[in-house]
């Protein structure tokens, strides 16, 4: 039965479009303030932030500009949230008592977690770019930053450390009061062991929040580190426990002050059937969490003694409770009295479960072509085009595909469509093709018709690409350009025009003939290579890796490659 929504031709009545195509979905944007009653939510659907009292009352909308995206917010010990504007590079102060932005602060590029650290009064910022910025709770410049790690997403303070989440790994840093990255910590992979036996790998890291006994829980995603058979329905036919090829799971991160030799804890089950995990929060006791699904509209609680995997059911939580979030749900907070508000993007409202309904006012944000790219396509599934593509970029996982081999995962931001022929073996002519490939027969969707099509394009065209930060050296950038055009490098030779790209399949010494990626955003899309050999750009350019054949740098010198890989970090 197909998910709602889902047509199978151009002309099906529930085609709906927005007048610009919605953001793509990041969760997170929900907060309950100190007084246990007012809720704050970013909406990064009509660039608002609301503020609701949930005991009755007029939602207010604290209007914001068109094109900031605000995302995740945090309260100080002054009754002001500071709200990450993901899309504007900075960070906006609303006074929840007044209904106003009483301050707005450039920050980086990307802002995306952000924390209130009591101790300091100051907001904790993580970047995607990798900068983490502390700034004055009461307004002024950023006192600190540092960039101690690509891809941040969250941050957990806890005395004078913090634990900051990367997005696409999954990993942990715990940062010290100097800035520095005391510790890296990896979640465990994950074996199932039901009818087959497949491994799953850690991924992206939606949400972390704190814990208050220290720590944090983190939802995230895994993803299938064993083969996939790239036949019909192979997506979701893996062997976990409801044979998707990407799952959730909710990991539990010790303390900041644990010793490294400490064991760690066994890999999470995973849980079962949530398309988009994008939220996770605590009960005020401890003892509750909810996570909701923003890919299929649920809502899954359970009592925090149960997150552990066990022996009776290694591969899949049973002891979750899922029901329908009535639409789709992008966030989720508690009260202080425990009860469990949920925030719809569409129809925007804040649900109190088990309660009333609180409707945003405000227009309709639903978009077909939006809706297809984070809903599974069929009834059964909870792989949507998002969970390998989260925000419109791309999960950073390495694929064992049979019969092609290792494929890392492309990002479908940045003008993708425009550098077709599409996937690395440049097999798949155009989105139609691909759409045919993967959407149709690997994840068991109907074909879309002509305007469904269009409207998966316009969507997809609408995704940005990574952005990326400010370099630190311009100097170096210059050199690296210059470097990149040298006709002896040759670079340039593959890597060229608007999309950086000649839209070809080359043999790079790889021994196989494969698509020029374009560079655009490439800081971004760690690890590099069609096969993820590279974790850095610097060991792209190891043959071994990179390929013999991939451009001419045997003469550059060592500082000559740093130059290179600054110029392109700054694409």
């Amino acid at each position: 039965m197909p998910t709602p929504g889902f047509g199978v031709d151009g002309s099906d009545p529930r085609i709906t479009v927005t007048e610009v195509p919605p953001p793509a979905i990041s969760g997170g944007t929900l907060l309950i303030a100190a007084d246990g009653r007012t809720a704050v939510a970013a909406d990064p659907d009509r660039d608002r932030v609301w503020i609701v009292d949930l005991d009755g009352g007029e939602p207010a909308s604290v209007a914001l500009a068109r094109g900031d995206e605000p995302g995740r917010l945090v309260e100080d010990a002054n009754g002001r949230v500071h709200v990450a504007l993901r899309r504007a590079g900075a960070v906006a102060t609303v006074d929840i008592a007044s209904r106003s932005v009483v301050e707005r602060r450039e920050v980086c590029r990307a802002p995306r977690g952000v924390a209130f650290d009591a101790s300091r009064d100051a907001i904790h910022v993580a970047c995607a770019g990798g900068e983490l910025v502390t700034l004055p709770a009461a307004g002024g410049p950023a006192v600190r930053k540092i960039r101690p790690a690509p891809d941040l997403r969250d941050v957990v303070v806890e005395g004078d450390r913090l634990l900051v989440s990367r997005f696409k790994s999954a990993e942990t840093l715990v940062v010290g009061p100097e800035g520095e990255v005391l510790s890296r910590r990896a979640l465990p992979a994950f074996r199932s062991s039901g009818f087959s036996t497949s491994d799953y790998a850690p991924s992206v890291a939606w949400r972390m929040v704190p814990r208050a006994e220290g720590g944090a829980l983190m939802v995230h995603q895994r993803a299938m580190a064993s083969q996939v058979t790239l036949s019909p329905g192979g997506y979701y036919q893996a062997g976990d426990c409801d044979g998707n090829i990407v799952h959730g799971a909710i990991s539990r991160i010790d303390p900041a002050d644990t010793p490294d030799t400490a064991a760690s804890a066994p890999p999470a089950a995973a849980i079962p059937s949530v398309s988009l995990p994008v939220d996770i929060a605590l009960s005020p006791d401890g003892a509750r969490v909810a996570v909701v699904g923003a890919g299929n509209d649920v809502v899954v609680t359970a009592a925090t003694g149960n997150l552990a995997r066990d022996s009776v059911s290694p591969n899949c939580n049973p002891e979750v409770t899922s029901q329908p979030a009535g639409g789709q749900p992008v966030a989720v907070a508690f009260t202080a009295r425990g009860a469990i508000v949920v925030q719809l993007r569409e129809p925007a409202a804040l649900a109190v479960l088990g309660g009333r309904t609180i409707a945003l006012p405000g227009e309709s944000a639903r978009d077909t072509g939006h809706d297809m790219f984070h809903r599974p396509p069929n009834g059964f599934s909870a792989v949507a085009c998002a969970s390998c593509h989260p925000e419109g970029h791309e999960d950073g996982h390495t694929w064992n595909f049979d019969p092609v081999g290792l494929r890392r995962t492309q990002t479908v931001g940045g003008g993708i469509l425009q550098t077709a022929p599409l996937h690395w073996s440049g097999d798949m002519p155009d989105l139609s093709g691909l759409m045919g490939e993967v959407f149709v027969s690997r994840m068991g969707g109907p074909k879309p018709g002509p305007r469904r099509l269009d409207l998966m394009a316009r969507y997809i065209d609408s995704l940005p690409a990574f952005p990326a930060s400010p370099p630190e050296d311009e100097a170096a950038v210059t050199r690296g350009a210059a470097l990149f055009h040298d006709k002896k490098v040759a670079c340039a030779d593959c890597h060229s025009g608007p999309m950086l790209t000649n839209n070809r399949n080359e043999d790079v010494g790889t021994g196989e003939l494969l698509q020029v990626p374009s560079l655009i955003g490439i800081a971004g899309r760690a690890p590099f290579m069609h096969d993820g050999c590279a974790t850095t750009l610097r060991d792209r350019f190891d043959p071994a890796c990179g390929g013999r054949d991939h451009g001419d740098v045997s003469g550059l010198t060592s500082a000559q490659l740093d130059d290179l890989v600054a110029y392109l970090e700054s694409l």
